[in-house]
């Protein structure tokens, strides 16, 4: 954990504070396997108990129908490299599978302290396009699924969040106090307003009192006091606040979450993801656009409010890697790890590839 600078105060602008580096390319497709064919990217990380980095990269078949790999790092050398062991996930079940294709997709691992166990986050990709799923693991190795996430309707918002698409969810990996003062597991995550895709002309259908339709950050709680023997009780997530939306231009049309929350001394630091350009008509159909990664740090104290960000992207896409790929023009980070006193960020390229870069506090 880094020795985080003086105390930012509410609004002050991260990329004064936060310095990102590229380290290199981890991943490339391996051309000999038509499993990567259109793609390794987007990687969750772990440490298991021996202190091995595992990388949890999302490959790519033609078809776009993704699993999930499992991936050791070497770390002993000068360079990172990756030892591939095969898959942790596969789609196998109704809700990751689709007309079109199937998949999961775009991992986050946290290691869940109160549970005591990792805790997987990914998209199911199935009939009614990517919804939120859960799987555990007490050892890396073997990965049991929970199931789609449940969002609890809510009065206030006078709509059903399981309606929307719903992706890039992030678990913090410690307890915090939900807006009712109940300690509670935290999860963020990007619901998809538009569900034009399920039923046609529906358009955007917003929960109530929310007048902007781009995509923002939101989080829910579920109450530890909730417990129950076996682990379905994990799928049934409520309170849901939203956390953050566009702000700056680097993110004008969408922001989602990045790198699962780690705490630093002044709150919760997480790496998202914004993007800029032009969208053209179709659900997820764009043109000239740009994703960066930029930071925000959140309130220990209530991880709905944001207490800095950052007005200018830590890192965009500027290299051929990543300028050029499946998609053009993206960095997408997924994974944090921490290290020589800062952190070690992993991220999709152009979503063809995965890079590194090395995050510092400026002095």
């Amino acid at each position: 954990m880094p020795d985080a600078p003086a105390s930012p105060q509410q609004g002050l602008d991260l990329t004064e504070w936060i310095a990102v580096e590229r380290t290199g390319i981890l991943m490339r497709p391996d051309p000999a396997d038509p499993r990567e064919a259109e793609g390794v990217l987007n990687p969750a990380t772990a440490r298991d108990t021996d202190g091995t980095l595992w990388l949890f990269n999302r490959a790519v078949a033609a078809g776009n129908y993704s699993r999930i790999g499992r991936t050791r790092v070497d770390e002993s050398g000068p360079a990172s490299s990756a030892d591939r062991h095969g898959f942790a996930l596969e789609p196998s079940l109704p809700f990751e599978k689709n007309a079109k294709t199937a998949g999961v997709e775009d991992p986050r691992i946290t290691r869940v302290e109160p549970l005591d166990l990792w805790v997987m986050t990914y998209a199911a990709y199935g009939p009614y396009g990517p919804r939120i799923a859960l799987a555990t693991s007490t050892d890396l190795v073997e990965w049991e699924r929970q199931g789609v996430v449940d969002f609890a309707f809510e009065a206030r918002w006078r709509t059903d969040f399981n309606l929307y698409r719903n992706k890039d969810a992030l678990l913090f990996p410690e307890a915090v106090v939900a807006p009712d003062g109940q300690l509670s597991l935290a999860m963020l995550h990007r619901p998809i307003w538009d569900i034009d895709e399920i039923v046609a002309g529906a358009g955007e259908p917003l929960p109530h009192g929310l007048d902007d339709a781009r995509l923002g950050i939101w989080v829910s709680f579920l109450p530890l006091a909730r417990r129950r023997a076996g682990l379905g009780w994990l799928r049934q997530w409520e309170q849901h606040t939203l956390v953050a939306l566009p702000e700056h231009e680097w993110e004008e049309l969408k922001i989602g979450g990045g790198t699962p929350p780690v705490r630093v001394p002044e709150g919760w630091l997480i790496i998202h993801h914004g993007v800029r350009g032009e969208w053209v008509a179709g659900v997820d159909q764009q043109k000239n656009v740009h994703y960066s990664a930029g930071a925000m740090l959140l309130d220990a104290d209530d991880v709905s409010r944001v207490i800095a960000r950052s007005s200018t992207p830590l890192l965009s896409p500027e290299t051929a890697e990543e300028r050029e790929g499946i998609v053009d023009n993206v960095v997408f980070p997924t994974a944090i790890e921490p290290r020589d006193g800062g952190f070690d960020i992993y991220y999709g390229m152009a979503d063809t590839r995965i890079g590194t870069a090395h995050l510092r506090w400026r002095p």
